[in-house]
């Protein structure tokens, strides 16, 4: 029954989002905001089929946690599922991502459409630099929510991976708070995994890092918090649920 599950959620998935690009298209050509209702149309749309197919839902804690003002969240990277939430739980987040998704058909134009901040890995300082310019950029024009990935990839839960140098980048050089996110996703929804397992994924806000720390004295607090933090959500998950680690 599981697997029938997730592969009728795998099809929905994929079937639903055709549907939704190629209808769309045409908003590629009208304002900013109607290509955000779009993107949160699609978000709360696989959100409900994963919630019907595969009886996989989420909570979210800690809203407390976030400033009035802006700010950069720093999210634990462990599913696909980490890029799909954020815009049902925030208002008009904006991700720093890969460069090379700018150049998928339909997918990338709304990606640019959204501006989205894309990085080039192979660029190096240029790439840093064009993020934090085009990060401030964002913040002047009034959107709050700066989302990044600080290992860069998703993570199988319980392991990670170096934190990168642009999420210190913007700490540094944007000077507004950073909230990290700890999550529990990878258990329910692994990494290149079929099985999707039924229960409560949870996304927490934790109480953000004001402006002002040195580079590496950010660099270990963040880690510690969003480890911490996501460590402790997996073994909460694994006790109620019973879903074993990485959703193997």
């Amino acid at each position: 029954m599981l697997i029938l599950r997730s592969l009728v959620f795998q099809f929905l998935f994929f079937f639903l989002t055709t549907v939704i690009c190629v209808t769309a298209v045409p908003g590629v050509f009208l304002t900013r905001r109607f290509a955000t209702r779009v993107e949160s149309f699609w978000a709360w749309c696989m959100l409900w089929v994963l919630k019907v197919t595969v009886d996989l839902d989420f909570e979210v804690r800690g809203r407390e946690h976030l400033p009035d003002g802006p700010m950069i969240l720093a999210s634990k990277h462990q599913s696909a599922w980490d890029t799909i939430v954020f815009a049902v739980a925030l208002h008009d987040p904006v991700y720093v991502l890969k460069k090379d998704l700018l150049h998928m058909p339909v997918y990338g134009w709304y990606l640019r459409k959204l501006d989205m901040i894309a990085i080039d890995r192979d660029a190096g300082i240029s790439s840093m630099k064009n993020m934090i310019r085009h990060a401030r950029r964002v913040l002047d024009e009034g959107r709050r929510h700066i989302i990044i990935f600080p290992e860069g990839s998703r993570v199988v839960p319980g392991e990670r991976d170096p934190y990168q140098p642009g999420v210190a980048g913007l700490y540094g050089m944007l000077g507004v708070p950073v909230v990290p996110v700890a999550l529990n996703s990878g258990l329910f929804w692994g990494r290149r995994k079929l099985l999707k397992y039924p229960g409560i994924i949870t996304l927490e806000f934790l109480p953000a890092i004001a402006p002002g720390m040195a580079r590496e004295a950010f660099m270990a607090e963040l880690e510690e918090r969003i480890e911490t933090a996501s460590d402790r959500l997996i073994a909460e998950a694994q006790a109620h649920f019973g879903v074993p680690g990485g959703g193997s």
